[in-house]
This record gives structure tokens, sequence and C-alpha cells, in this order.
């Protein structure tokens, strides 16, 4: 007799891109002024109890005091541009990964394999030549609510609009060019 399954399921996903012609460094000081970086997450359980101790308000407290004007924070940035060189790929290529647990319960009460979404993931790679740079990352929504499921739809749409803000902000690409794209895969 066997102890379990497993299973696969395709999903389809919407990967988004903003090629901007600002440099690499802009946009990067662009996301940092907007993100910023979270205490470590071992620290939380400290950050909370100097909040009031252990509760969901110490909790919300402290990521309150954690995200930026973007409503997300920084839970750790990859620079891949420091090892590619070594490969003979000189380009800068930073990847984030960043988040806000009071969005991602949003979508995980209603689905907790959004959880493997969240926190979120972008990916700001300088451009051939310099001219410019390329912020790239998948929609959330199209990660998150791969069967029907209209309150996680709703919930990741909220997710997918801060993202696609913060990142047009960060870039000076309007939305409603990114917004066109969407969806017509």
């Amino acid at each position: 007799m066997s102890e379990g399954r497993m299973t696969v399921e395709p999903v389809q996903i919407q990967r988004v891109r903003y090629e901007s012609s600002r440099p690499f460094d802009e946009v990067l000081a662009n996301l940092r002024r907007q993100v910023p970086r979270s205490i470590p997450v071992e620290a939380w359980s400290t950050g909370m109890e100097m909040s009031g101790g252990s509760s969901l308000a110490s909790f919300e407290a402290l990521v309150g005091s954690q995200v930026g004007t973007s409503g997300f924070m920084l839970f750790s940035e990859i620079d891949h541009g420091r090892w590619l060189p070594f490969y003979g790929l000189r380009r800068k290529l930073v990847r984030w990964i960043l988040g806000n647990p009071l969005l991602a319960i949003t979508m995980m009460r209603h689905d907790l394999e959004a959880g493997l979404y969240a926190p979120v993931e972008l990916l700001l790679v300088e451009n051939e030549g310099g001219d410019g740079s390329t912020v790239i990352y998948d929609l959330p929504s199209s990660l998150m609510a791969t069967r029907e499921n209209p309150p996680l739809l709703e919930a990741a749409a909220v997710l997918d609009a801060k993202l696609r803000d913060l990142v047009s902000g960060a870039t000076g690409v309007p939305v409603s060019g990114v917004e066109d794209r969407i969806g017509r895969s």
C-alpha cells in the first residue's frame, strides 16, 4: 500500500517586463527608497516583544514599522552581478524577495498554497550595453490563483496592482503600457 501520492499540475504564468531607459543604479535606488530592508526574520520575535508581546496587534505593529511607502519590505537581495563576471557576463543583475505578511494573509486565508509565491520576487537587469534596465517579475495573481477561487484572485489582484505601481514608479514606465500587455499571452 502506498503512503501517499504525487501529482503534477500545469500552471500558466504571466511574466511582466518593464523596459526602462533609466540606468540600473537609478532604478535600484528608486526601489530602495520605497522598499526598506526588513529586520531579519529571526529578530521578529524580539521586535514583537518590544511592540507589546506576542499578539496579533504587536505582529501587525512590527510589520507596519517595516514596510515602506510601497507597502512592501525587502526580505532578501541576491546580487548575481557579483559572480557573473567569473563567467564572462559583465552586467548588473539583482534579484529581490519582497513582500508584506499583511498582504500575504489576504490571499493565504483563501488558499494556503498562495504561500508558495508570497513573498514575491523581481529581477532587475542592466540592459546590454548599459543603456537602461529591465525589471522582470511573474504576475502574482497568475502564480497564486491556479484554480477557480474568486476571493483569492481578488486579493491577488491587489498585490498585482501594488507591485505594478512600485515598479512603474521606479522605472518610469507608464502603467498603461504594462496593463495593455498583461493577459495577452
